[in-house]
């Protein structure tokens, strides 16, 4: 059984932009998309017409532990 933790308090979380989380993550852009799509990457977030960004405290949980980062890991068995 799973039991799903409160959503993240995002009222004071920067959105950062393809840059600055490839300086970050020493990911390219494909390789974000990639393992976003496989479910080790956080989510992208759409802020308006092409523009995308992702919220700091995603990219710093990644950074923290990449090798085990899973966006299933914010529910709890």
């Amino acid at each position: 059984m799973t039991t799903e933790l409160p959503p993240k308090d995002r009222r004071k979380d920067r959105i950062l932009r393809a840059r600055e989380v490839q300086q970050r993550t020493g990911l390219s852009v494909p390789t974000m998309y990639r393992r976003e799509a496989a479910g080790t990457f956080p989510k992208r977030e759409p802020l308006g017409g092409r523009a995308v960004g992702w919220y700091e405290s995603d990219i710093d949980e990644f950074v923290a532990s990449p090798a085990n980062y899973r966006l299933s890991a914010y529910t709890v068995s």
